[in-house]
């Protein structure tokens, strides 16, 4: 499979598997690039690169993803003349093509949108379902759209030269896919570790090209997280807290999901929801993979920990997937069998000391 379409409520969505990293070619109309300054040199040895179109750079990092690149990459649309038929390429993790995504949402009301996921986390998750946006006040993706790309472009070539800690935050997404969507995968992570932490090329393909499939097939059915989407939010309450209180940027983002998902199974025990066997499993697949699982996890060490737990349980009380006030929980009952439920502060709280 070399590429492959599926289609949500805006029209379809082509998404293109490559040997070589490798961009669209522009319209006539034009485009835009956007990257940062560490994707900048894969980006200038893409195929199909053209130097004549704008270009920006950006900052590396979560503390980059604000309102203010946003208004940097329209402005550079708008001087160049872009128009609504110019396409907007994100070249880069999950931080670019968000905020790509987000900006060509914005520009004359919906401009066209390739992505090119240069991470793991990009390939697997962040680049795959139309989510756009950036944080703000402090909190983790607070402001954005729902606006899927129409082309993406994915190389697991750029994986090579992925920093040891950039990598293990995306394969934290490809753990929370597995147990929710895709068993196979799941077998996987467990049986190949190793062939995985090498990094070998065609295993990373395989496991990317589940990983699209599986967020894919659950986004044609809802694109706005109206209902089974939300099952993809699992660890990510807990996640998004702890970056917010740890201060967004200090824990990448697929460790902090890592962490969310274990406490997420021991709040599914403790409510008498997730089987007690598959907790132990499924918190000892991440544990292997070197991610904490401590109530506590080791960033926010030195904090006191009496007031810590109440401090992340605050955060969650801003969490935008609440509903009527209240925070609603990702859980699971086992492998591929999940629900969304809200859970009383004290057993949140139990599970966070």
């Amino acid at each position: 499979m070399d590429s492959f379409t599926f289609t949500v409520q805006t029209g379809p969505v082509a998404v293109f598997f490559h040997k070589t990293i490798t961009i669209p070619v522009l319209p006539r109309s034009g485009g835009i690039y956007v990257a940062d300054e560490n994707t900048l040199p894969l980006l200038q040895k893409a195929k199909n690169f053209d130097s004549s179109m704008p270009l920006v750079v950006l900052a590396p990092g979560e503390e980059e993803k604000q309102l203010s690149s946003v208004e940097r990459i329209l402005e550079a649309a708008l001087n160049a003349g872009l128009a609504r038929d110019s396409v907007f390429v994100g070249f880069g993790g999950g931080v670019v093509t968000d905020m790509t995504a987000f900006a060509a949402s914005l520009y004359m009301r919906g401009a066209g949108l390739c992505l090119v996921p240069t991470t793991l986390l990009a390939m697997a998750d962040a680049a795959v379902g139309g989510k756009t946006g950036v944080d703000f006040g402090n909190f983790k993706n607070c402001v954005g759209t729902f606006y899927p790309a129409q082309e993406i472009h994915i190389s697991v070539d750029a994986l090579r030269t992925l920093p040891q800690a950039e990598f293990m935050s995306g394969l934290a997404e490809v753990v929370k896919t597995a147990m929710l969507y895709a068993p196979k995968l799941y077998q996987i992570l467990w049986e190949k570790k190793e062939s995985i932490l090498s990094r070998d090329g065609d295993l990373l393909l395989e496991i990317v090209k589940r990983c699209v499939q599986a967020k894919a097939h659950v986004v044609e059915r809802d694109l706005k997280e109206t209902g089974e989407r939300m099952f993809l939010n699992l660890g990510h309450t807990f996640a998004h807290a702890l970056e917010t209180v740890a201060g967004l940027g200090t824990i990448s983002h697929g460790e902090a999901v890592a962490w969310g998902i274990a406490r997420a199974l021991e709040l599914g025990k403790r409510a008498g929801i997730t089987d007690l066997d598959w907790a132990k499993e499924a918190t000892g697949l991440i544990a292997s993979y070197g991610y904490s699982i401590a109530p506590v996890h080791p960033v926010l060490a030195g904090r006191n920990e009496a007031e810590t737990p109440q401090l992340l349980l605050n955060a969650m009380k801003n969490d935008k997937k609440k509903k009527g006030g209240v925070v609603r929980f990702v859980l699971q009952r086992e492998i591929n069998s999940t629900l969304v439920t809200p859970v009383p502060d004290a057993e949140v709280l139990a599970v966070l000391a």
